[in-house]
């Protein structure tokens, strides 16, 4: 029953932060910039301003927008990179924070770079071990299963610090060069619902594991 219920919450929260973050992606998807600027322009503005040289900017696929350090590039979803708003302008100069983020040795994406393998591996696999070592009346197979898991948690939980720096970079980046206070705060919107998805995810993960560890106790 415990368990049911931390699948209900768990998925409340999932749907509640992808649900909002749509509601603020679209609704600013309307609004023109008043730059002008489509969202690959916004980006090598910004790069340039960051003194940030060699990263390349490409036009992906829709909901395909990071930064991916392994080649140093930027990828925009074709609504952000072709298009003139205040959702693609704010995407763009997000990624543009993780790049320079890299670029100046940023420690909490360090440590999140380092940890990424372990994690990626983790996260596939723990669920295979958990089962294995249940099946097999195996606690030392258990324990393994929990560790791989936390180690997905910690993953999570260092991606914070990283996300929310990079959306700090793009508004202050952005009241810098004098956007209308109006478009700031829209693109505060987007970013807070944003970041807001990867703070569900993080919640959900540290709910699933805190019931892991009971579940092992008990």
């Amino acid at each position: 029953m415990a368990y049911w219920m931390l699948i209900i919450v768990t998925l409340a929260i999932g749907m509640a932060a992808s649900g909002y973050v749509n509601s603020q992606l679209k609704k600013y998807q309307q609004v023109r910039s008043s730059s002008g600027l489509t969202g690959r322009e916004a980006a090598e503005r910004m790069l340039a301003a960051n003194g940030v040289t060699g990263v390349l900017v490409k036009c992906g696929n829709e909901g395909q927008d990071h930064f991916d350090p392994r080649t140093n590039s930027i990828t925009l979803s074709p609504s952000v990179y072709n298009n003139s708003t205040v959702t693609a302008y704010a995407t763009a100069c997000h990624e543009v924070g993780h790049a320079c983020q890299f670029a100046q040795g940023y420690t909490p994406l360090r440590i999140r770079s380092a940890i990424w393998p372990v994690a990626n591996f983790a996260s596939n696999a723990w669920i295979v071990v958990l089962l294995i070592g249940i099946l097999l009346v195996m606690n030392s197979l258990i324990d393994v299963a929990i560790i791989m898991y936390a180690c997905v948690v910690l993953f999570q939980l260092v991606t914070l610090p990283v996300e929310f720096n990079a959306s700090s970079r793009a508004l202050k980046y952005m009241q810098g060069i004098g956007l209308p206070q109006s478009e700031v705060a829209g693109s505060t919107s987007v970013l807070r619902a944003c970041a807001l998805t990867y703070v569900a995810a993080a919640l959900a993960s540290l709910l699933q594991l805190v019931y892991l560890l009971g579940m092992r106790n008990n």
